[in-house]
């Protein structure tokens, strides 16, 4: 930076108001380098100019800075939410972003009169209760089968539920009680539900301690076919506590999540360790986009943890305040300012949700001590996993550039473009462009196409209309976002296409690289082909080359087979509701509206049909019909 623009930039810095905000800072180039947020934005921006700064990455930051802007909040808690939504807009390189994955999976107990055990995930509903969040699908599953064995809750969907005439396999398995038939009353059924409810919510003792009670009522009654179903409730939730081992049941602890973190090899990771309830429901590992930083220059692990906190806890959405626990043990949380603020805006984002306190505890005792010990070891296990991984797909990277003569410095620079077409015998033709970048598929800038004016089945004419559409604008593309390779899923043919795409475009024909199946479409008899003369390269299996080429055609073709295949399906639901007479585009546009699409249509009852306009009872029933 020259001492013209060095002093500009300090003299921005003195003007700067002592108000809570967010701050930017840019290179040369007028490219994002950093998001913060900052309580008082003069101090906070004015220290980054001080002679001692806290690590040589930031050194290496604040050297780069040529200009920066402002933005003044009210309070720190709209700064933090801004600086949060900024840092995943813009992705700024010095700043650590966790990749925004917070759709998890939840227990649904429905809000109707005989309440349906479910899988959710998704926007909740104020009629329905939630219970979790849970980190996978198995975590959900195991325990809806355990709430299915001990208290036997319905899981049937409503329609089934309300057109039984007898009793379905669930229950003569006893894994149901038969509500739909009558065979449980009310009360009973509704205070089966309430157990299961205790249950989710850590009261083990006293749920065991209600069913002991209720055995030995009927046991007094000389009811002893409900005494012995009873005694058998009561072996089965003891034999579930005891298989989850007291290692990870612990009875009253309710909702915890434990943090750990572990680093290497200019990599981190987050390990979230979930307790819902009391039970242990596994763990899941995050890993931070922060460039692959070499170690002089990496954030510590409590900038890590903090970005981690804020990003997942703190978001500006719904999923993040059902997020928050009511007890978070965290590794290394140091008791420092920064610590203090997150923890004050996570009681203050908890109080507004479910007016509670969130405890944090830095040096947990018994089973959570040993909760956070498991979350350590999981930590160094999947970081280890993963450099394995990244040193492997980095090796490919480097094989390909090699193998190809690019001119790329930066392994990590090489970007590649895929394009696959699919279709079924002509119908729904869509086409696929992946991108890989960094070492890994960047799956939020994967585009599909929908192919449209072309004669059904013609994958040439498909392929020239993708690339078309593709590279129209290709020199205004930013440097970083031109491809180095454009692979092509195809032989001559469609690189022949490619070719003349290329040259209405004025593009460089060397980009262009068809990947040709072998025999029996087996990896390792692929042949590459080019399209400016020079001769196919045939590569064999050992190539790392050629694993990489043939990884990214095989994610281009899944991700068009799966686009194809919605699209297809969506144009054949559409069509069952045209074969339906009397229901013309309009009716059926406000039902599929109405019930979110044809599924919930199919879902819906002859009564819920009904309160469509324009839906008549006789057409209500037509349509329930031809829909069953």
């Amino acid at each position: 930076m020259s001492n013209n623009a060095s002093a500009i930039l300090l003299d921005d810095v003195k003007k700067l108001p002592g108000l809570p905000g967010v701050y930017r800072f840019f290179d040369e180039a007028g490219q994002i380098l950093y998001v913060g947020k900052a309580k008082d934005l003069k101090k906070r921006v004015n220290s980054y100019f001080q002679r001692n700064l806290s690590s040589p990455r930031i050194e290496r930051m604040v050297s780069k800075i040529h200009t920066l802007q402002t933005t003044v909040t009210r309070t720190e808690t709209e700064a933090l939410l801004l600086e949060n939504n900024l840092i995943k807009e813009l992705s700024p390189p010095f700043n650590i972003l966790f990749r925004d994955d917070k759709s998890y999976p939840y227990v649904m107990i429905s809000g109707h009169d005989y309440p349906r055990l479910a899988y959710y995930r998704g926007r909740v509903e104020k009629r329905h209760q939630y219970y979790g969040p849970f980190p996978n699908a198995w975590a959900v599953r195991n325990s809806i089968q355990i709430l299915q064995k001990v208290f036997q809750i319905r899981t049937c969907e409503d329609t089934v539920f309300k057109n039984r005439t007898r009793p379905c396999l669930l229950n003569q398995i006893y894994r149901c009680s038969g509500p739909c038939v009558g065979l449980i009353s009310e009360k009973d059924y509704a205070d089966d539900v309430n157990k299961a409810i205790r249950f989710l919510e850590g009261d083990h003792a006293s749920v065991m301690a209600d069913l002991e009670k209720a055995m030995l009522i009927h046991s007094e009654r000389m009811e002893f076919e409900q005494a012995a179903a009873m005694r058998d409730r009561i072996a089965d939730l003891s034999n579930i506590l005891q298989q989850q081992s007291m290692d990870t049941v612990a009875d009253g602890e309710g909702d915890v999540d434990i943090l750990a973190i572990a680093m290497k090899g200019g990599l981190a990771c987050v390990n979230l360790a979930m307790v819902r309830g009391g039970r242990h429901l596994g763990d899941k590992a995050y890993f931070p986009k922060m460039g692959r930083f070499k170690e002089d220059v990496m954030p510590d692990a409590d900038e890590v943890m903090q970005a981690f906190i804020a990003q997942h806890y703190l978001s500006d959405d719904a999923e993040s305040l059902r997020l928050i626990p009511k007890v978070m043990v965290i590794q290394d949380f140091k008791d420092t300012p920064e610590n203090e603020e997150l923890q004050m805006l996570l009681n203050e984002k908890a109080s507004v949700g479910k007016a509670k306190k969130v405890q944090i505890l830095r040096q947990p005792q018994g089973q959570r001590k040993h909760w956070l010990m498991m979350a350590q070891g999981n930590a160094e296990i999947a970081l280890t996993k993963r450099l394995s991984e990244s040193g492997g797909q980095e090796a490919r990277t480097r094989s390909l550039i090699e193998t190809l003569g690019l001119d790329i410095e930066n392994a990590e620079d090489l970007r590649i473009e895929c394009f696959d077409i699919s279709h079924t015998s002509g119908e729904a033709t869509q086409a696929s462009c992946v991108v890989y970048q960094k070492h890994d598929m960047q799956t939020a800038e994967y585009r599909r196409f929908n192919i449209n004016d072309i004669i059904p089945g013609d994958d040439y004419a498909a392929m020239r209309q993708v690339l078309h559409r593709r590279y129209a604008n290709f020199q205004e593309l930013p440097p970083e976002k031109q491809p180095h390779i454009v692979l092509v899923d195809g032989g001559r043919g469609q690189v022949e296409m490619a070719k003349q795409v290329f040259d209405e475009l004025g593009m460089d024909l060397s980009l262009i690289v068809g990947i040709a199946k072998g025999e029996g479409r087996k990896v390792g008899l692929e042949t590459l082909i080019f399209a400016d003369q020079r001769e196919p390269l045939v590569l064999g299996l050992e190539s790392p080359a050629l694993l990489l080429t043939a990884q990214i055609r095989d994610e281009a073709h899944r991700f068009a087979i799966t686009g194809m295949r919605a699209k297809r399906q969506k144009a054949r639901n559409v069509s069952r509701l045209e074969e339906i007479e009397g229901i013309g585009a309009k009716r059926r546009q406000k039902l599929l509206v109405r019930f979110g699409g044809l599924r919930g249509v199919i879902g819906a009852t002859v009564e819920e049909l009904q309160q469509v306009e324009g839906i008549s009872k006789a057409l209500a029933e037509q349509i329930y019909k031809q829909l069953h």
